[in-house]
């Protein structure tokens, strides 16, 4: 992850990453959130369920990185 900021601050598309500070608010407190809520669910949901959940999610997301243009 460290090394892929560093590559991307290299880069002038991260200044307008930069000026959208509402965005990065919004990232970072809904990873927050979630990191909150699924530490939370540990103890009441099965890691049956949990992992391919979490799975779920991440192919989503990479799906959508992927395609964006």
């Amino acid at each position: 992850m460290i090394t892929g900021l560093i590559r991307y601050t290299k880069d002038d598309s991260f200044k307008i990453v930069y000026s959208h500070k509402s965005f990065i608010l919004i990232m970072a407190l809904g990873s927050i959130l979630g990191a909150f809520l699924g530490g939370l669910l540990l103890g009441v949901v099965s890691e049956s369920i949990l992992i391919p959940l979490l799975v779920i999610i991440l192919l989503i997301s990479s799906y959508k990185i992927w395609t964006h243009k």
